[in-house]
């Protein structure tokens, strides 16, 4: 049985769509799309809920296809993109949270296997920011950065 933290997930998804132009359906425009991801990142939401919002209330599937790149490049340009990643801030707060919770029951041994397995994660996660330019050369993980 594989863990739920290991590499090797399932490819059930959902797909998506086939052509990189926009919907027909859209109405909004390039620069509305960018004027609102811009107000829901001011207003303190987080890449991965700006897409929520911009996919269920505003009905807007895909930003890439009709601004010609995704949220967090928006969020570059108008500078308020967080300097760390979304996915690896995540993974480092469930690493928080394990560890407080270790620290609490040293006995725990399965969490101290999720331990192992949302750190492995966050390095490798780490190694592919630093090769794709996002996080600078010398940012190393260390467990007291995040606060919860």
């Amino acid at each position: 049985m594989v863990g739920k933290l290991s590499s090797m997930r399932g490819r059930s998804r959902s797909t998506r769509p086939v052509s990189k132009r926009p919907p027909n359906w859209v109405i909004y425009q390039p620069d509305e799309v960018k004027a609102l991801i811009i107000n829901l990142a001011r207003e303190g939401k987080r890449q991965s809920e700006i897409g929520n919002i911009l996919r269920d209330i505003h009905g807007i599937p895909l930003v890439k296809p009709i601004v010609g790149h995704g949220i967090r490049k928006v969020l570059e340009d108008a500078g308020l993109a967080p300097e760390i990643p979304e996915d690896l801030y995540n993974l480092m707060v469930r690493a928080t949270s394990l560890q407080r919770h270790l620290n609490r029951n040293r006995k725990d041994y399965h969490n101290k296997r999720s331990m192992q397995l949302t750190e492995s994660m966050i390095y490798r996660v780490t190694r592919y920011y630093k090769r794709k330019g996002m996080l600078p050369m010398d940012w190393n993980y260390q467990r007291e950065i995040v606060t919860i």
